[in-house]
């Protein structure tokens, strides 16, 4: 999805907002989301990774570094088009656009983040390594959400090489979340069965950003976006989007 910006609904000013979505997810979790921002007047950029939306085996021939240069394209795009981007991700689409900020905080004025992922709790975790090389795969994460009859579209599977190279990547990003100074809004799901408690204590003890706020989402679980609170997550978003870009 890519939509350019109507800045008569936005006090004059173009804004350009990167809509990113999760591991082995696709833009379907995110696509009310990023409807919702469109008829708002902002431009909206919303990337397929690679390795996505197709089978969960072409995942396992994608890196985490083929993401974060996906992002960087979209956001390319954006800041060339607007006067003023913002980014917005779910699960590691918010640790994409946390790499962003750390990386090119220059070119964004905030992020609002729904249950990124830094950090993980699990100890089979540390076995990625040696498994990549032993098991193509795992079950999957997707479809987390409280809410019935949502569904997001993920892989049924986790491939285990492209997720030994995402958490390679989420410990690079620990390490840079103090670059990280601009705005940041902040979702987490009270009860989130993929994203553990680590990533918000990461996220508190890392940012440098002086203005950052973490909200709890009481009634959803971990892609909220789809769920219960999205309205929420909608509406506080286009505030903070409007304050930072003002």
């Amino acid at each position: 999805m890519s939509t350019a910006a109507r800045p008569e609904q936005t006090g004059g000013k173009r804004v350009g907002v990167l809509v990113q979505h999760g591991f082995t997810g696709n833009p379907a979790s995110m696509r009310p989301w990023a409807e919702d921002l469109a008829g708002r007047g902002y431009a909206v950029e919303m990337p397929l990774l690679p390795g996505h939306g197709t089978r969960w085996q072409d995942l396992n021939t994608t890196s985490w570094a083929d993401w974060v240069a996906a992002v960087d394209g979209a956001v390319d795009t954006l800041v060339a088009e607007n006067d003023v981007v913002v980014a917005v991700g779910l699960s590691m689409g918010g640790a994409l656009c946390l790499r962003l900020a750390a990386d090119r905080g220059d070119d964004l004025a905030g992020l609002v983040l729904v249950n990124p992922a830094v950090d993980t709790l699990r100890k089979d975790v540390k076995l990625l390594p040696v498994l990549q090389h032993v098991v193509p795969a795992m079950p999957g994460i997707a479809n987390d959400i409280k809410k019935p009859g949502a569904d997001e579209h993920g892989y049924p599977m986790t491939p285990l090489k492209a997720a030994a190279s995402m958490f390679t990547g989420y410990a690079e990003l620990r390490r840079d979340l103090p670059r990280i100074t601009i705005p940041v809004l902040y979702f987490r799901s009270a009860v989130d069965h993929v994203v553990d408690i680590s990533s918000s204590q990461a996220l508190n003890a890392g940012l440098s950003s002086k203005d950052f706020e973490e909200r709890v989402l009481e009634d959803s679980f971990h892609v909220a976006t789809l769920d219960n609170d999205a309205p929420r997550i909608f509406a506080e978003s286009a505030e903070f989007i409007d304050r930072v870009t003002g």
